[in-house]
C-alpha cells in the first residue's frame, strides 16, 4: 500500500507539472504593467496629432508625453462600425538593453448578421501606463473575443 501511495503522489505531481509549467513559460517572466484606459477627451493633444499617421495600421506603439508613457493599439481601417479593440494586459519583459513590452489586446468584430453603420472606422485604444521610460520594442498579441 505504501508503494501505491507514492506512485499516486508522483502521478499527481506530473499531472500538475503538465498543467502549470506551460503557463509559467508562456508568461516569459514578465511583470504586469498597470494602466488606465483614456477617453477621447483625456488623450493628450500631442498623441491626438500623432494618431492619424498610425490609425490605418494594425499595431501597438508607445509614446512619452510630459514624463508619462502611453500605449496605443490600433486595428487599422475597417469598412463598417462594430469593430472594437481593448487592452487586456501589458507585460514588461527584460531585454538586452532595457525592457520590452508585450501588449495583449482583445479584438471584437461585428456578428455576420448584425446591422452596423456603413462607415469607415479606425478602432483604437489609448492607455496611460505607470512606466516612466519607453520600451525598446513592443510586441502585440491579439485574441478575438465574441
Amino acid at each position: 500500500m505504501n508503494r501505491k501511495f507514492w506512485i499516486l503522489i508522483v502521478v499527481v505531481i506530473v499531472i500538475l507539472g503538465i498543467i502549470f509549467i506551460p503557463k509559467i513559460l508562456k508568461n516569459e517572466g514578465g511583470k504586469t504593467v498597470k494602466f488606465e484606459v483614456l477617453n477621447k477627451n483625456e488623450v493628450p493633444k500631442k498623441i491626438q496629432e500623432l494618431l492619424p499617421r498610425y490609425m490605418s495600421e494594425e499595431r501597438a506603439l508607445a509614446c512619452k508625453v510630459e514624463d508619462e508613457v502611453y500605449v496605443i493599439v490600433t486595428r487599422g481601417e475597417k469598412k463598417t462600425a462594430g469593430y472594437t479593440v481593448t487592452i487586456d494586459r501589458i507585460e514588461k519583459v527584460k531585454s538586452k538593453n532595457n525592457f520590452d513590452l508585450i501588449v495583449y489586446a482583445e479584438y471584437k468584430d461585428p456578428k455576420p448578421n448584425e446591422l452596423v453603420a456603413q462607415v469607415i472606422t479606425y478602432p483604437t485604444v489609448v492607455v496611460k501606463t505607470e512606466l516612466n521610460k519607453l520600451p525598446n520594442k513592443i510586441k502585440l498579441e491579439t485574441e478575438y473575443v465574441e
